[in-house]
């Protein structure tokens, strides 16, 4: 008998270690969501890709959200705000109903810890310190209010309040790990607990039971999903072929090409989400020849077939782009879209006007005796050569892997080619070696764009010490243009602010868009209620539904 015992124990004790992590979840549907890049770092106080956001949105409570449907801003943790009169601080009127993961209760001086991490100087935030602008610092008026002080008004501070890199984390947990280890142990308020993380493999959250302060678009299905595994699908070809096989019933970032195909397959459910922010765009190098020259810069956008490049990499599922914000971001003017439409035989006249006459033996434009005469004088950065007799346009772009960056490139390439400019590609793994290539000032065009609701993201790439200036350009107009947009409270006057700075930023000709964002994402027929909140990106996990044999069908 005592041996049977130990033996039946054994075996158990196998099967138990032999049972991963799914062996502590909740019965219930599991699915797996499929995510197409692996950050460099899942903490959404220090990283910033839009990609870490698909499941921490659901981890995380933010103070306000947005209505993914109004627009209007609705309370989270915070049940009511207000204003100063002057601008100069908001004070917040916490729930006292809501508990952390962890159990830990969320009070505010859970959201003065979470202050005091992200502002942190050694905390290295990528996005959310600079969401807070000008924050001065903060008042624990009681255990469930505080107040938000700043040295000047800051009109954006609602939509960053209501993104995930500003969620609510547990003060016990980041007492507990540090900046380079709470990834791993990630504790919020959400509807959704993150139970592992494994990096480069998976990240699994189960939902939450006792969740019931979620702001109002937050509806309860009937059949909810109980577990999320999320994978990554970094290979495009896979993502598609991942949901045909049932390897996957999510998955973001659908090549168009693929998308065509999931779209007549009655299995599957494609869902075009279109992406506020900036839109795929190249930064031009006003510091570097040849993009110093305005006129160059300006010849650069006219020889672009947008277009063209939007019917071949994504299929016209994409919008061309026209200017520095997507056109459902706030306060986007429509009156770019009258500038530098696809003319290349005025890119042709304008690089004559820059100097450019002769072409060599491969056909490139080259400048015979040096700038022409009344034309802008190349300024070389010191790791440039020195510009003499016969110098070619040459032009380099720094390619990052995402958005199908690297197509779009290579159409530009051969579309630039055909009026005598060489464009070099130089594509980089991820965004540490695109800030290196940056830093380097070795480019005259480099790609890279953020993404958000409200249109202060600009101020981030555009003002003058802009950590993202990597155009290098300095405009006290532009400037004044987005410095106001950020300080003013009135809608008409940020309207009017940020349509006068869009407007300068394409006749500079400080960028060259090229589409609007749109996620493609497809699902598995099974999936319902599929929706995603203001920005975008990122499902509203609690939401969602799956349909069961019982339902009959």
């Amino acid at each position: 008998m005592n041996r049977l015992f130990i033996t039946a124990l054994v075996v158990l004790l196998f099967l138990a270690a032999c049972t991963g992590p799914e062996a502590n979840e909740p019965p219930g549907p599991r699915i797996v969501y499929g995510l197409s890049l692996m950050p460099s770092g899942f903490d959404p106080h220090i990283n910033a890709s839009a990609e870490l956001g698909i499941p921490l949105r659901s981890v995380y409570d933010t103070l306000v959200y947005r209505d993914p449907i109004t627009g209007e801003f609705v309370p989270g943790l915070a049940s009511h705000w207000e204003m100063s009169p002057d601008g100069l601080s908001y004070t917040f009127y916490l729930r006292e109903d809501v508990h952390f993961h962890d159990g830990t209760p969320f009070n505010a001086n859970a959201v003065a810890v979470n202050l005091d991490r992200i502002t942190a100087p050694e905390t290295g935030s990528q996005k959310a310190r600079f969401m807070l602008g000008p924050i001065s610092g903060y008042e624990v008026i009681d255990a469930y209010t505080i107040k938000l002080n700043f040295t000047e008004p800051y009109a954006p501070l609602l939509d960053s309040l209501s993104q995930v890199y500003l969620g609510i984390a547990s003060p016990a947990q980041l007492a507990q790990y540090d900046n380079a280890t709470y990834q791993f142990h990630q504790v919020g308020t959400g509807p959704y607990r993150m139970v592992e993380y494994v990096p480069g493999d998976r990240l699994v959250l189960t939902r939450n039971e006792d969740y019931l302060w979620g702001p109002s678009f937050y509806v309860a299905p009937e059949h909810p999903i109980q577990t999320i595994e999320f994978r990554f699908f970094e290979d495009p070809p896979t993502r598609a072929l991942a949901l045909e096989s049932g390897d996957a019933q999510i998955m973001g970032e659908i090549q168009p090409i693929d998308a065509q195909l999931l779209a007549g397959n009655p299995n599957l459910r494609l869902y075009p989400v279109p992406i506020p922010g900036q839109p795929l765009q190249f930064l031009m190098n006003t510091r570097r020849f040849p993009t110093d020259s305005h006129t160059v810069r300006q010849a650069l956008i006219y020889a672009t077939n947008r277009a063209a490049i939007v019917d071949a990499v994504f299929q016209r599922f994409s919008p061309v782009a026209y200017g520095p914000l997507s056109q459902v971001t706030d306060f986007y003017t429509p009156d770019v879209a009258g500038y530098y439409p696809y003319d290349p035989g005025q890119a042709q006249s304008l690089l004559f006007t820059a100097g450019f006459t002769e072409t060599n033996e491969d056909g490139i434009l080259v400048i015979p005796t040096g700038p022409a005469e009344g034309t802008e004088t190349p300024a070389l950065t010191p790791t440039a050569e020195p510009v003499t007799a016969g110098v070619p346009l040459e032009v380099t772009a720094i390619v990052p892997p995402w958005g199908l960056t690297p197509q779009v490139a290579q159409i530009l390439q051969s579309q630039w080619r055909t009026i005598g400019i060489d464009l070099r590609i130089r594509q980089v793994a991820g965004f540490s070696q695109l800030r290196e290539a940056a830093q380097s000032g070795d480019y005259n065009l480099i790609s890279l764009n953020f993404f958000g609701k409200d249109p202060d993201v600009l101020a981030q790439f555009f003002m003058t010490d802009a950590p993202l200036n990597w155009t290098g350009y300095s405009d006290f107009e532009l400037d004044t243009y987005l410095s106001e947009g950020a300080r003013q409270p009135d809608p008409a006057t940020r309207e009017s602010m940020y349509a006068a700075a869009q407007i300068r930023i394409m006749e500079q000709a400080l960028i060259l868009p090229i589409r609007d964002y749109i996620n493609l994402n497809g699902t598995t027929a099974t999936i319902q209620n599929v929706q995603f909140d203001s920005q975008g990106w990122f499902p509203l996990l609690y939401n969602f539904s799956i349909l069961t044999p019982g339902d009959g069908n």
